[in-house]
């Protein structure tokens, strides 16, 4: 079904969580397969799967069940080096209620395959599907987000945004549509999983499972992501914050200062004096940093060539582009890439 459809269902209209905890039925335990990738996200995981644990202990019975798993059933390496035993995939899905894919480092194309294989069999046999961190690559790969809202980590926003232009993020910690559930990573999974036990336990249950890990406010699907800048915007003047919401959806045709400020009904030297008082430079060279930034974010998670990423940040020639790049990151975006390459293929972290 596609977002827009009526998706009333037996015994009337369900809210978008009901839709979900509809394709998990009603029958407990209720079983959840955790697909890993190599370099995966351990605190992504852990956040993933302690909730439902917690949950178990308090209510003194086996209402959730996990299952570690990968493609073949070898072992799988976590970003921190920790080991992680696991059963195949096949083997891993009898029985079960929904499967999240545990997302890391980008992987090569080729590596994705298998993973899109089997999400695509789990699909088929009516689980609900999710993700942590930038598991969310592999559902919108495999095709199984067209129609849904989504969302993955900020650092990855805009290179997802380019890879799947008909499957775009909302930029909210973790979202929850039909029988689709994506979050943003880290503790978001946590919010996500409390949400879950909510629905279907009541907000008490799932308060007291917070109050285990000292987490004092379960955060509500409805909640923006506060990486990169977005922290930093959020406590400037509105007028300034608009400005920078211009800048920031006028990346590959960027505005000059004048217009800038016509549109927030501001003058140039009032745009200035607000820019140097509040982000400490002038805000041309803002708009440029915010430019780079997203070329670097481009650089590392997608193959884009890089004339088409000078392109998307608004540089008419890779010669100005890359003269710049060096200037705020010390190497030229070429240099970048092979590094982030080099180091997914020896399993180290991008950072």
């Amino acid at each position: 079904m596609r977002a827009g459809e009526n998706h009333a269902m037996v015994g009337g209209p369900f809210s978008q969580t009901d839709r979900m905890m509809f394709y998990l039925s009603a029958r407990e335990p209720l079983i959840f397969c955790f697909l890993m990738v190599d370099n995966l996200s351990m605190m992504s995981l852990s956040s993933g799967i302690e909730p439902l644990r917690s949950a178990n202990r308090l209510l003194g019975r086996t209402v959730f069940q996990w299952r570690l798993c990968s493609i073949n059933g070898e072992p799988i390496t976590a970003s921190n080096g920790i080991v992680l035993a696991a059963q195949p995939i096949e083997a891993a899905l009898d029985g079960a209620n929904a499967i999240f894919i545990c997302g890391g480092m980008r992987i090569d194309p080729q590596s994705e395959r298998p993973y899109l294989a089997a999400l695509r069999l789990a699909a088929r046999r009516g689980l609900a599907i999710g993700s942590l961190s930038t598991g969310s690559h592999f559902l919108a790969r495999a095709g199984l987000l067209d129609g849904y809202r989504c969302t993955i980590h900020w650092e990855n926003s805009a290179a997802f945004a380019e890879d799947f232009p008909n499957v775009l993020p909302t930029g909210k910690i973790y979202e929850i549509d039909r029988n689709r559930m994506t979050c943003s990573g880290g503790t978001a999974a946590m919010d996500m999983m409390l949400r879950i036990i909510s629905d279907r336990f009541g907000a008490d249950l799932a308060k007291g499972v917070a109050n285990q890990f000292h987490h004092e406010r379960i955060r509500d699907a409805g909640e923006e992501q506060q990486g990169g800048r977005q922290q930093q915007v959020d406590a400037l003047p509105v007028v300034l914050q608009k400005a920078v919401s211009l800048m920031q959806r006028n990346l590959e045709n960027p505005k000059s200062v004048e217009e800038v400020g016509a549109e927030v009904k501001l003058s140039s030297r009032q745009l200035e004096r607000l820019f140097s008082r509040h982000l400490g430079m002038t805000p041309a060279r803002y708009y440029l940093s915010l430019r780079i930034d997203r070329a670097r974010e481009l650089l590392l998670y997608t193959e884009q060539p890089v004339i088409d990423i000078a392109v998307a940040v608004g540089f008419a020639s890779t010669s100005h582009f890359s003269n710049w790049f060096q200037r705020f990151h010390g190497q030229r975006p070429s240099e970048m890439r092979e590094k982030a390459r080099a180091d997914r293929r020896n399993g180290r972290t991008i950072a």
